[in-house]
Parts: structure tokens; C-alpha cells; sequence
């Protein structure tokens, strides 16, 4: 059987159609943007024409670039613009080509695909689609020599299209991309208000709090984020803009979006971001005494991403060796370096096991910041099982039951090593009976990435 190549559909429209020229604008776009956060699972990011949302969608393949020759196969899922696909749509084709060369196909990954409920072969809707072929290019400069698995998902449940990115997640050799613009049409100021809203949903993996008009790839962005939630990932906005910021009038516009996936459990802060919070913390803590308030954050208009992004955070303060302070946010609802400079302040000056902290103590004090994954919820049928399957060192733990709620944060197993002994403390922290049961008693599991530093008096 002769080989099945796809040919471009939208070359010189949507990008150039001259490979020198396509080139020299994908590795421009890329050499300009701006990414703090490096080699990430799992990207989103935008598929208008290149001189409309190619600077915000090269961010994300900025990000990825770092894992240029770990990554083998790349995992495309889009959206279908030019004719109604119901559920997933795969491509009878071997190869996709742009004017920079030609992708293979990775039909090996497509069996597991079809094996499931609402996944065909159809190349029709690709004929002519735009979501998936816009990214080649950045795919073929930033990634290199890689093997596709394409997908159109068209009228599909979030369920469906995480069975789907599950069957082909992969190790570290596969990369996610899940192809999406956000809202369309609107003035720049309301648009800026969907678009803002949709970049909260996503970096709290709220799959629900994705509305149809903020997202034209909601079902893979909404399939992805369940494979978030279910990995203990974080994801965060790495670029948000629109066409009105482009290359657009500012009456009707495009939003763009680029958000970063990572694994929490190895996600990292750039040393001088995390130099940064820590002396927010500290701040906080120095205007607390001075003035009783914590200190005010000003991110501005295009604040860093990695401190814009919404975290819940707990900060802790040691005085030699001894717990000084605990306060913390379980749930994320606001930027992270405010979130830090709110908890630092309160750590301080509102634990109530604790006197405020004085000036004289300033010297004496460590603090540390935990930033926390968005917790998981620990199926168990009784006390021992829920011990069971705790992860000492790394599960961070939240345990609630009539009304009354207490977290343990992964640091406290190195006093309480034995799962057991640290459910029934867990218990006691939450106002419980150490021997309590109840068959309404739930938990949840997270991660933190922590980092620490002295608290010393100004100047």
C-alpha cells in the first residue's frame, strides 16, 4: 500500500509557505520568548496564524524545548473547526508534512486509541483543520525529529478524552500538547475577564469551572486536566494574551494562552524565584512588627508567571530547631507570592499555639515555604487501610470529619514515621479522638515543593 502523506492545508495563511521563511519565523518566535519553566509534561497552547498568537504559543514550546532529544513522540490533541466530529477523530494518513519536512505518524499508538469507546479513523475533518497543523512547525524546530499521534476531539466527554491521553501518555519520551484558543470575539476588556477566569480553572485543575465560550480545545484541555488531577500535577500560566496585543485591533478579539504541566513531585521554582519568596516572607514578617499588616503585593500587568500562578503555600518558622509558627492556605485561591506574604504574616503573628514573634527574635528564626499540590482524595475502608497506603516522607495529608479538619504537611513524618502513630496525631490535630472512627471520616493526599532560608532583621 503506497505511503499516506498528508500535504499542508494552510501554509501561506496561517504561516508562511516558504520553508526559509517559515524557519527563520518559528526559530525567531522561539529565540524571543520567555519561559521560566523548563521541560514540562504537558503543554497547551494556542493555533491562530503565527502573527497573531505565535509569540504566546512559542513560550510553551520554549518550555518544552529543554527536553529536545528525550522526547520521541509527541501527543496532539485539537479541536475540530471545519466539520462536527463526534468523539475522537484519528487520521488514516502515516505522515503530516509542512514546508519544514514531514512528521510520522505513530500508527503503533493508534491500536490502543481505537480500542476505545468513540475513537475512529476519519481523515476527513483533518483535511482542512488548523488546530493540529499550526503547531508542526514549532513541533519540528523545538522538538526535533519526533513521531505524531494526532486526535481531533470534537463532541466528547472530559472522561473520554483522559481514557485517551492515558492510552498513550507515556514515560519521558512523549510530550502532551492539547491545542486551544480562548475566547473569541469579544472587546478587549471582556475578553480579558473570560480569559483570566479559564487560566484560574486551569491552574486549579477545576475542569468544571471551564465554560463552553472561554475555550475552543475545552475537551482537551478538560481531558488533560483530569489526567492532572489524577497525576498530581501542577500546571501554570505561562503566557496569556490576545490578538488585541498582537497584531489585532482591540474591538473583537482572540484570547491566547500558553499553560506549562508539570509533575508536582519534581516541580521546581527557579532558585531566584524562590530567593524572592523567601524575602517576601521575611518582609511581611518585618512590616508585621513595624506595622502590624503584612506587606502589600503589586504583581502588575504582566507579572512573573511563576509568582502570578494561584497556589496554597504554608509557611513555617523555626527558632532553633523548635516549631515558632505554622499557617497555611489548604486550598489554592490567590497568587503565590501573595498567598506567601499573607501566610509569613500570619505564621508570625496568628499561629495560637504561639505568642506574636518580637523583634529580638528575628535573628534566631528560619522560616520555610511549602508550596502544595492540589490534594487527592485517599480511598480506604478503615483506619489501617488508610495508614496502608500513605507514603511516609512524601504525602502531605488532610483529614476531616464533623466539621472539624487537620493537615499534616510532609515534613512532620520525620517525627512521626510510623503511618499508624501519624493518622491517630492527624486525628488529634483535627480536634478528634486519637481512637476516633466514623465511616464520613475522608482524606486527601499532596505534595509539596519546599524550600527554606534564615529570617534575619533588615538591613
Amino acid at each position: 500500500m503506497d505511503r499516506i502523506v498528508k500535504p499542508p492545508s494552510v501554509a501561506g495563511a496561517f504561516y508562511p509557505a516558504d520553508r526559509d521563511a517559515l524557519g527563520r519565523m518559528v526559530v525567531s518566535l522561539l529565540r524571543e520568548a520567555r519561559c521560566e519553566i523548563a521541560g514540562p509534561k504537558a503543554v497547551v497552547a494556542p493555533h491562530a496564524g503565527l502573527v497573531y498568537s505565535g509569540a504566546v504559543a512559542a513560550t510553551a514550546y520554549r518550555a518544552l524545548a529543554a527536553r529536545r532529544g528525550q522526547v520521541t513522540r509527541v501527543v496532539l490533541v485539537g479541536p475540530a473547526h471545519r466539520m462536527a466530529v463526534k468523539g475522537i477523530a484519528l487520521p488514516r494518513a502515516d505522515a503530516f508534512a509542512t514546508p519544514l519536512g514531514e512528521i510520522p505518524i505513530d500508527r503503533a499508538a493508534l491500536a490502543p486509541l481505537l480500542a476505545l469507546p468513540e475513537v475512529a479513523v476519519d481523515e476527513r475533518p483533518f483535511a482542512r483543520e488548523h488546530s493540529l497543523e499550526v503547531h508542526l512547525p514549532f513541533i519540528q524546530a523545538a522538538l526535533g525529529p519526533v513521531a505524531l499521534v494526532p486526535m481531533l476531539a470534537g463532541a466528547v466527554s472530559p472522561e473520554r478524552v483522559e481514557a485517551a491521553l492515558d492510552a498513550v501518555w507515556g514515560g519521558p519520551e512523549t510530550a502532551v500538547i492539547v491545542s486551544s484558543d480562548l475566547s473569541h470575539y469579544h472587546d478587549y476588556d471582556t475578553a480579558g475577564g473570560f480569559d483570566r477566569a479559564c487560566s484560574r480553572a486551569i491552574e486549579l485543575l477545576k475542569v468544571e469551572d471551564i465554560a463552553d465560550h472561554q475555550a475552543c480545545g475545552r475537551a482537551g484541555i478538560k481531558g488533560l486536566i483530569r489526567m492532572a488531577r489524577r497525576l498530581d500535577m501542577r500546571a501554570t500560566t505561562i503566557d496569556l494574551r490576545n490578538s488585541g496585543d498582537t497584531a489585532g485591533t482591540r474591538d473583537r478579539v482572540v484570547g491566547y494562552g500558553s499553560y506549562a504541566f508539570e509533575y508536582a513531585a519534581t516541580a521546581r521554582l527557579p532558585e531566584p524565584r524562590r530567593r524572592l519568596l523567601l524575602d517576601i516572607a521575611c518582609r511581611s514578617i518585618r512590616q508585621g512588627i513595624a506595622t502590624g499588616r503584612p506587606v502589600e503585593i503589586r504583581l502588575g500587568d504582566r507579572p512573573p508567571p511563576t509568582l502570578a500562578a494561584h497556589r496554597a503555600t504554608f509557611v513555617t518558622l523555626e527558632q532553633e530547631g523548635r516549631l515558632r509558627g505554622c499557617i497555611g492556605s489548604v486550598l489554592a485561591h490567590r497568587p503565590l507570592a501573595e498567598d506567601v506574604a499573607i501566610n509569613a504574616h500570619k505564621a508570625a503573628f496568628g499561629d495560637p499555639r504561639f505568642p506574636k514573634l518580637t523583634e529580638p527574635e528575628l535573628a534566631r528564626c528560619r522560616l520555610s515555604v511549602s508550596i502544595l499540590s492540589t490534594p487527592r482524595p485517599i480511598a480506604f475502608a478503615d483506619e489501617a487501610g488508610l495508614a496502608a497506603t500513605l507514603q511516609p516522607d512524601q504525602d502531605g495529608v488532610i483529614l476531616q470529619d464533623q466539621g472539624k479538619r487537620g493537615l499534616f504537611l510532609p515534613q512532620v513524618w520525620s517525627g512521626l514515621p510510623d503511618p499508624a502513630q501519624f493518622v491517630r496525631q492527624l486525628k488529634s490535630k483535627a480536634g478528634l479522638p486519637r481512637d476516633h472512627w466514623s465511616p464520613t471520616l475522608r482524606a486527601w493526599r499532596f505534595g509539596v515543593e519546599k524550600f527554606d532560608g534564615d529570617l534575619v532583621p533588615a538591613g
